[in-house]
């Protein structure tokens, strides 16, 4: 099953990039994935919690970056239980659109053997996507806020 998002953000790619592998300041921004800590290389492996919408419950996940370059796609891999139960590939594609305008492809295809007890989950995560979506073109056009400012 694949949760496929999208959104146009006015800016070039480099400066989604940008914001996208800053780990360290996600919690300053993104609401959805709120901690990730790691290696953004190919193969690398990252620890990231995500919050999800309306009831705020925290989740952890180890996984694993299938395909990170830069200005263009991060692609991680993760799995709930044993390898094949419930496997998520996560991805954000950047595409340019005209000058300073990158249409940003976000989602995940989920496979496994507890699919379809999962389907709720699936719709918490959507919504996720879409919150991340939307603060991330925020921070990109906006721009940071001053400390102390909210």
């Amino acid at each position: 099953m694949e949760i496929r998002t999208e959104i146009e953000i006015e800016a070039g790619p480099a400066e989604i990039w940008s914001v996208l592998s800053d780990f360290r300041r996600y919690p300053e921004w993104n609401p959805f994935i709120v901690s990730i800590e790691g290696e953004l290389a190919p193969g690398g492996r990252l620890a990231l919690t995500t919050s999800e919408p309306e009831s705020n419950r925290e989740r952890s996940f180890a996984v694993r970056i299938k395909a990170c370059e830069p200005e263009r796609e991060l692609r991680w891999l993760g799995h709930r239980g044993m390898k094949g139960l419930l496997d998520g590939e996560h991805f954000l594609l950047l595409e340019p659109r005209a000058e300073r305008r990158t249409r940003v492809i976000h989602g995940e295809n989920t496979t496994g053997l507890l699919l379809k007890f999962a389907l709720a989950g699936v719709t918490r995560a959507t919504r996720g996507f879409v919150y991340m979506n939307h603060a991330l073109k925020r921070r990109v056009e906006e721009g940071p806020k001053p400390r102390g400012a909210r």
